[in-house]
């Protein structure tokens, strides 16, 4: 999941990144978020780890379960299928589905991201034998043959931090069996308007929702450090269909009442408002 954005300024602390919006391409998005992750995967997990638990399957600080949500189709009939995690993190999603019977590779593009999912994976999945393979790779050009996966997943993995995320979704298709499943979730693109603050002051317009111009961290030389792209949700439904895939469904879950937390910008507060997550629901036709 995204890191907490902040907002752009001029006074910039000696050996603080500078936060900024201007253009950043593939390889600087790649090269910077890469860097990122590696050096803050620890902090990370030190911070979520405790709601991302160790197998659970949730698709954003909302706290949507998978086991509730059914997404990627009923649990109870993901014994035996291949499954591709993008953006895993420490793999906690796969891990749920191997305790499910399926067969989950988790990629990730951060060493020390799939390092902590190594550190879990010391445990024994609980609920059977499953195991997750591990691969680092970039999301734009996935290491597997065509026709590979049943289901493929992500939750705030790889597609926020892309500047072409139709090639991430191209590259999905091509690897997904015809009649297989693209689940994936990403903040809310109304989120962008809003500052990034949990409390009342994360409720008013103070930037345009058409502004696309990434939002980038970099040192005192211009070197990125951190990448995020906005894409709208007209160009979220774009980039599905100008993949090749078809649109099943967009969830945009609300905030429940037993979920008391803050999660950067996420609050109950804001959350009983304004959508937070969006998860868009795909899938390869069958031909």
């Amino acid at each position: 999941m995204e890191r907490i954005i902040q907002e752009p300024s001029s006074a910039v602390e000696p050996g603080e990144p500078e936060a900024t919006r201007r253009a950043a391409s593939t390889t600087e998005s790649i090269r910077a978020n890469r860097g990122w992750w590696d050096a803050n995967a620890d902090e990370y997990q030190r911070e979520h780890g405790t709601f991302l638990g160790d197998e659970r399957f949730v698709w954003g600080p909302e706290g949507l379960h998978e086991e509730e949500a059914g997404l990627l189709g009923p649990p109870e009939l993901l014994a035996g299928l291949d499954v591709l995690e993008i953006g895993a993190g420490a793999a906690q999603c796969s891990r749920w589905l191997a305790a499910h019977g399926a067969r989950p590779v988790a990629l990730d593009l951060s060493h020390r991201q799939l390092q902590h999912a190594l550190r879990i994976g010391t445990e024994p999945v609980a609920a059977g034998e499953g195991r997750v393979r591990l691969v680092q790779a970039d999301a734009g050009m996935l290491p597997f043959a065509d026709g590979s996966f049943d289901l493929a997943c992500s939750a705030y993995g790889a597609l926020p931090f892309v500047a072409r995320p139709v090639e991430v979704l191209r590259e999905v298709r091509r690897v997904l069996r015809p009649g297989g499943r693209f689940v994936f979730s990403v903040t809310h693109p109304i989120r962008w308007a809003f500052p990034d603050e949990p409390g009342p002051e994360g409720l008013t317009v103070s930037a345009s929702y058409f502004d696309r111009t990434p939002y980038v961290e970099q040192d005192g030389t211009g070197r990125a450090e951190y990448v995020e792209h906005h894409r709208t949700l007209g160009d979220r439904v774009r980039d599905v269909v100008g993949a090749g895939l078809r649109l099943v469904d967009l969830v945009e879950p609300e905030w429940p009442a037993w979920n008391s937390q803050e999660w950067g910008a996420w609050s109950p507060l804001r959350g009983n408002l304004i959508p937070g997550t969006a998860i868009f629901v795909c899938a390869r036709e069958e031909r």
